[in-house]
């Protein structure tokens, strides 16, 4: 028989399917991200920091970044090894087939390499997931994990010639987290997957931090399986990716497509990476400017009116080690 996902389609998913369409129509009509190198880069930073974190990595975004950037950073030698690994991963994205099963592999090899024995091959051992002591869901015996893998992809390849992107890639994500086809690595994998497939669709996912709109939606993230666990069908995990993929493009418009509409704004903000520091004969170097004034009237006064930078010392203004951070 032809292997099928259980789900059943709703009005609440097609009214947000319909939304997200209309919100990626807006965002592509002002600006292709590839105009902001430093905004891909930051939400591919925070992308990666939310799914490890999602997963119990303790570093903070800052130390994520500097891990990324080659610094030195304290911490755990694992969760560093985790950073490197899922940097090089996502680094991926623009190579990656979703539609292949061996590219799913190989992409796992990187994403736990140094970390599992079984990186890049499916588990040997069983699986669940535990909370409080007690196994709430018992994942298909490795045995079957060959079989169902092939199946899904199988699936996956069928239908990604007549189902829209954003329904396809949120049942594969649940459907991969059922199956749990690798010792370690499941929740990072399946949420590259997703990114990956809808990527493919529409390449500005490559560098949209659905990840981090997932992790301050950790417990419902979490409870959307267990939801569709219990119903036999991933129709709940469905909708709340939905809503996730929304609120992410709301963001990005509201914030970084929007309020950038000033050319002022927008080349200021392209020198600028987050979080750090600049003081503004360094910004007026970067900028190719001549006057100090100008960049002042043009540059700072309005983003920081936009709330779109930030100084250090916000209480003495003038002062001569007054510096500028970029802010989300």
């Amino acid at each position: 028989m032809t292997y099928q996902p259980p789900y059943q389609i709703n009005n609440e998913m097609l009214n947000l399917i319909a939304e997200i369409s209309t919100q990626l129509g807006q965002v592509l009509h002002y600006q292709d991200l590839s105009a902001y190198p430093r905004l891909r880069r930051n939400n591919r930073i925070e992308s990666i920091h939310s799914s490890l974190a999602i997963e119990a990595n303790s570093l903070p975004l800052g130390s994520v970044r500097d891990v990324i950037a080659g610094k030195s950073v304290t911490g755990p030698a694992k969760e560093i090894q985790e950073v490197k690994n899922a940097y090089a991963a996502y680094e991926e994205l623009e190579h990656i087939n979703p539609y292949s099963l061996q590219d799913l592999l190989r992409i796992h090899g990187i994403m736990t390499a140094n970390l599992v024995r079984e990186a890049g091959r499916f588990r040997s051992g069983e699986e669940g997931v535990f909370a409080n002591g007690q196994c709430i869901f018992m994942a298909p015996p490795a045995r079957l994990v060959p079989g169902e893998m092939e199946n899904l992809f199988a699936w996956l390849q069928k239908e990604s010639k007549s189902m829209q992107p954003l329904l396809l890639s949120s049942i594969f994500h649940y459907e991969f987290v059922f199956i749990h086809p690798f010792a370690d690595g499941n929740g990072r994998m399946a949420r590259l997957w997703q990114t990956a497939l809808l990527a493919q669709w529409q390449p500005i996912f490559a560098y949209l931090p659905v990840e981090n709109q997932i992790y301050r939606y950790q417990t419902e993230y979490y409870e959307a399986i267990s939801q569709s666990h219990r119903a036999g069908a991933s129709t709940p995990f469905i909708i709340f990716m939905l809503k996730m993929i929304k609120d992410v493009l709301a963001e990005l418009l509201s914030k970084d497509m929007l309020t950038e509409n000033d050319e002022y704004i927008k080349r200021l903000l392209a020198v600028m990476e987050y979080d750090i520091p600049y003081k503004a004969k360094e910004l007026q170097e970067k900028l190719g400017l001549k006057s100090t004034a100008g960049l002042k009237r043009n540059y700072l006064d309005p983003a920081l009116r936009e709330g779109l930078i930030a100084m250090t010392i916000p209480d003495k203004p003038t002062s001569r080690n007054q510096k500028y951070c970029r802010v989300k």
